[in-house]
């Protein structure tokens, strides 16, 4: 037997046999067994770790559910602005432009679903201060700070609503932060340049007396190199009225800070191709110092049904400019690229242009800009064009014998028209039924043949593009227009705002008011980027030739004689 004393405590063993004698120090400090110490003391960590993980977890739950409760509650009281999920304005917006229009004096029993719909839209069509769009719904852009460099567009427009504001919208989108709109016909409506004034960026120009005296007494007036388009019909009458614009909206631009101008028709749009982020801002920025002018080759539509209703959203594929195609491709394609037309191009092949603001600027026609001073330094980018939407529905081709006072013949067209297929089209227009013209349209419009289609987007004389149809199909704004002026028709809104738009209109003499001193008393008075590795053709400057048309592309016959 072996026994051993611990500060008077005894334990003995025999054998396997163990009998301890405990004192009564273990027992008060209720300690166990020695033999049993180790196990338990392991078994007491493992507990441990796992009561403080479920109260870590427990509280890491707790918190997050408390923070979203918060968070919920306080946004629902309104404590929170969120602008990403603020659908519908927080105030009651009437229809834009109501503020200054006769709306405004209408009875306020007008049906809700009327200021509903116009309260949906307001931020859309820019009724605020600051142009806010559909995809950042809310979001507010300040052009004027943080665009560099400024770029405006001044047009010569007859369209409707329909088009103008989505033609404004992608614009502004794509870094356009002012408009110059020189506005007639359809344009000038009060139903549709209420709403026009009201877009932030937008100064509308009503084409008056006024206004047509200033023309008169303008420096490119009596020059000679307009002077071969003057006192003719039709296109020819429109060719100087834009020149004329053009230089008007020069001083504009200058006085508005901007930094760019480019004239542009309302069934065109910009495609800033090869530009970080598909900006228009972003593409002029890189353009050296030293250049006056920037040409951007257009493409033309080339539609594939003959129901195109909104020509914007509904058309992706286009024909190519020949200067953004190899020359072999470009002829060796060309008949049926052509298919029977009497151009590459229905229309114009030679490109619109943007032009640097600076001292002695001036337009070189509606295509080109020029300066008094100097040949102007010009440079064409390789990638980005200018989409032009001709004669993209039939009711373009239909429209056509309403415009002119000519006689639908082949010599009389002449007068009026610059370019052989809107001879052609005036003159089906003018004299055949509509089933001809729906047969003509699909036979010289349309591509129907899918095969062909194919084989030209291989070849690359035709492309697709899609950025356009991306912006305006998904910004829903369409809807939301149509669905106002449907709400405002349905209502008898719309007749008497029209009906009071006139009154308004004749009291003050045809002039609208406010407009008289928004014309420039002088239409002319006597200033580094770092280009990208964006390719770009140099091009010679030009003289004090004639205005510059518009042009039809290079034809067979030519690449034939010069060979």
């Amino acid at each position: 037997m072996l026994s051993s004393v611990v500060a008077g405590d005894v334990i003995k063993s025999s054998g396997d046999h163990h009998e301890a004698i405990i004192s009564p120090r273990f027992r008060l400090l209720n300690l166990p067994p020695l033999g049993s110490i180790a196990p338990m003391a392991g078994l007491d960590a493992v507990h441990r770790n796992q009561a403080f993980s479920s109260r870590l977890l427990l509280f890491l739950t707790t918190l997050s559910m408390t923070l979203a409760a918060l968070a919920f509650v306080l946004q629902w009281r309104g404590g929170v602005d969120d602008p990403a999920s603020r659908w519908l304005a927080a105030d009651a917006h009437g229809f834009p432009g109501m503020d200054n229009s006769p709306l405004s004096s209408l009875d306020s029993s007008t049906p809700s679903v009327v200021s509903r719909s116009s309260s949906d839209c307001a931020s859309i069509l820019g009724s605020s201060s600051s142009p806010s769009f559909p995809y950042f719904r809310g979001w507010k852009f300040d052009f004027d700070k943080d665009l560099k460099p400024k770029i405006c567009i001044t047009a010569s427009t007859s369209a409707g609503l329909e088009q103008i504001v989505p033609w404004l919208f992608y614009h502004k989108v794509i870094g356009v932060s002012h408009f110059f709109l020189f506005v007639e016909g359809k344009a000038a409506k009060p139903h549709v340049s209420v709403v026009l004034e009201s877009i932030s960026g937008v100064k509308v120009i009503y084409r008056t007396k006024e206004l047509e005296e200033k023309q008169a007494k303008s420096r490119i007036w009596h020059e000679t190199w307009l002077a071969n388009f003057f006192y003719k019909p039709c296109n020819y009458e429109l060719f100087v009225k834009q020149s004329l614009n053009m230089e008007m909206a020069i001083p504009m631009a200058r006085d508005a800070g901007m930094d760019w101008i480019i004239h542009l028709d309302t069934d065109e749009l910009m495609h800033p191709a090869g530009a970080k982020e598909y900006s228009l801002t972003q593409l002029l920025s890189d353009v050296p110092a030293n250049v006056d002018m920037v040409i951007f080759p257009n493409y033309e539509s080339s539609v594939e049904r003959n129901d195109i209703k909104d020509p914007f959203s509904e058309v992706s594929m286009f024909k190519k400019n020949y200067d953004h195609l190899p020359k072999e491709t470009y002829f060796g394609m060309y008949k049926e690229a052509t298919r029977g037309n009497p151009n590459y191009f229905l229309t114009y092949g030679n490109g619109k242009s943007a032009a640097r603001i600076q001292d002695n600027l001036r337009p070189n026609g509606a295509h080109r800009w020029h300066n008094y001073m100097k040949p102007p330094t010009e440079i064409k980018l390789e990638e980005a064009a200018v989409l032009h939407y001709t004669y993209s529905k039939f009711s373009d081709l239909t429209s056509r014998h309403d415009r002119c006072g000519c006689k639908p013949t082949k010599e009389d067209v002449k007068r009026c028209f610059m370019l052989d297929f809107d001879r052609a089209a005036f003159i089906i227009a003018s004299t055949a039924t509509e089933e001809e013209m729906l047969h003509w349209y699909d036979e010289h419009v349309v591509w129907t043949d899918k095969q062909l289609n194919l084989k030209l987007l291989r070849k690359g004389i035709l492309t697709r593009i899609y950025a356009p149809m991306f912006f305006l199909t998904h910004a829903k704004f369409l809807v939301c227009l149509k669905a106002i002026i449907q709400s405002l028709r349905e209502n008898g809104v719309l007749s008497s705002a029209i009906a009071s738009s006139k009154q308004k209109l004749n009291s003050t003499a045809g002039i609208p008011q406010g407009k008289s001193d928004a014309l420039p008393d002088s239409i002319d008075s006597p200033s580094k980027f770092q280009a990208t590795a964006r390719k770009m053709m140099e091009i010679s400057g030009g003289g004090m030739e004639s205005a510059i048309p518009p042009q039809s592309p290079p034809c067979l016959d030519d690449f034939i004689a010069k060979t």
